[in-house]
């Protein structure tokens, strides 16, 4: 009998390359998504994989609704991915982000106790819990400081996995994953709004690019092997907490520089802070700028994870490397721009 898998937040990018990860792996796939869940089957469409997923309606703020699910699909994993996923957005909406990425939790954990402590649960921890970082780099042991209602509100949903883990025997894991990045990003997010916004540019549907901080530091991977990390924390005898990460950092600049590349642009720098700008040596024309109102009301500036756990206990590492991620987003969206008006 094959294996059940629950993915909340299927309709994301993580969920989307989860959902084929385990279809691959002989896995009954069940999505839960809210009713009015963003962006529908399209990644999942994107990916060939939307007819084999069975959706599943669930609303991470409705407890009873939340152990209906789990009694009638009985899966034998469940995989929490949703959330209220924009850091900028919870500064706007701070107490939605609590409820959904920290009590939701707490409402899914205590219905998966209440259905069978048998069920193994991944819930999707972030780098963003580190915030002002006390040690770089960054590894389990490391003392957490959010910078964001983000990152404390999914601070919370990691220690109830944790309490849940210790208190009722359950093999309750948290992944706390640095930046993944894909071409199913959302373009809400800094990369894909870069390689989405160049594209169109290339196509004469957008003027420039204007972003934050260009010297914000992350540690980029791509989603589609960050996903195996999830699968391999649930297959370990012993429920624990990883880091999954590249262990390399990049700067925004360096991201914009090399799409720019990918679109055939050479830029050239100047300026610093809210004044830098990206140039094409060849025309002058200004490509990229930052401005101020894209500035976060509190940075974190340098986020370097260390995934040795993940590597020495769970034998994973990460495939695809910085410039091969970025390669990948432009040519998807330089192919996507010029095959479809709506993507214009």
């Amino acid at each position: 009998m094959s294996r059940r898998a629950l993915i909340t937040g299927v309709t994301g990018q993580d969920g989307a390359y989860l959902a084929k990860l385990l279809l691959e792996k002989g896995y009954d796939v069940y999505g839960a998504m809210r009713r009015t869940a963003s962006y529908g089957l399209g990644r999942m469409a994107e990916l060939g994989i939307e007819k084999e997923v069975k959706p599943i309606s669930m609303e991470l703020l409705e407890e009873s609704n939340i152990r209906k699910v789990i009694e009638k699909v009985k899966p034998d994993e469940v995989y929490n991915l949703a959330a209220q996923s924009f850091v900028a957005v919870s500064f706007d909406q701070p107490v939605f982000t609590a409820d959904v990425d920290g009590l939701g939790v707490t409402r899914l954990l205590e219905a998966i106790r209440s259905v069978s402590t048998g069920i193994k649960f991944y819930q999707a921890s972030t780098s963003e819990m580190f915030g002002k970082v006390h040690e770089t780099p960054q590894k389990e042991t490391t003392v957490f400081h959010p910078r964001s209602p983000y990152g404390v509100a999914k601070l919370y949903g990691h220690w109830i996995t944790v309490n849940y883990r210790e208190g009722y025997n359950m093999h309750a894991c948290s992944g706390i994953l640095f930046n993944h990045e894909s071409p199913l990003r959302g373009q809400e997010f800094v990369t894909r709004k870069i390689t989405a916004t160049l594209a169109r540019m290339k196509h004469g549907h957008a003027q420039e690019l204007c972003l934050g901080n260009m010297d914000a530091l992350r540690d980029w991977g791509f989603a589609g092997d960050y996903v195996e990390g999830m699968h391999l924390m649930l297959q370990a005898p012993t429920p624990d907490d990883y880091v999954l990460a590249t262990g390399v950092t990049h700067s925004v600049r360096e991201f914009v520089t090399l799409a720019a590349e990918a679109a055939g642009w050479n830029v050239e720098w100047y300026g610093e802070g809210a004044e830098t700008k990206a140039i094409d040596k060849a025309t002058g024309r200004v490509l990229v700028r930052s401005v101020p109102e894209f500035y976060r009301p509190a940075e974190v500036d340098l986020l370097l994870g260390d995934p040795t756990k993940a590597k020495e206990k769970l034998g994973w590492t990460p495939k695809v490397d910085f410039p091969g991620l970025v390669s990948m987003m432009m040519e998807s969206d330089l192919r996507k721009a010029a095959q479809s008006e709506a993507f214009l």
